[in-house]
């Protein structure tokens, strides 16, 4: 599985991806893998700000449905509208086309309490 060295991951398997005072969230090759074919992603928290491990949409696959959980406190900036048609988009390319939601981070410390790509592994046994 690939888990890119430049993201930051967390235990719940969303990645993070920090470019200066905002970030794009997704959810991980293991997590999209795991879920199976995701068939829908629910997200209305655009222009709200969701603190640290609160949920902020969710996943639907044919196997279940997930809460996908705020890595580091923010304002939602934008969600992803491509996936909102084509949600398998997901499970093709999780870290690029298939990007979850853009947030304005609230409090930047949050950031060094998330997993390297390598903690990350060793945390699903990889």
């Amino acid at each position: 599985m690939n888990f890119p060295e430049n993201l930051k991951y967390t235990k719940d398997h969303e990645w993070v991806r920090v470019e200066g005072n905002e970030a794009t969230v997704g959810i991980t090759e293991f997590a999209q893998d795991a879920l199976g074919d995701i068939v829908y992603v629910e997200i209305e928290t655009v222009d709200e700000e969701v603190a640290q491990h609160e949920v902020f949409g969710t996943v639907e696959a044919v196997k279940t449905v997930s809460d996908l959980f705020m890595p580091i406190s923010g304002v939602v900036l934008a969600k992803n509208d491509a996936i909102d048609g084509n949600p398998e988009i997901v499970n093709k390319d999780p870290y690029e086309a298939g990007w979850m939601i853009k947030i304005s981070i609230s409090d930047p410390s949050q950031v060094d309490g998330l997993l390297s790509a390598a903690a990350y592994r060793e945390l699903i046994g990889q």
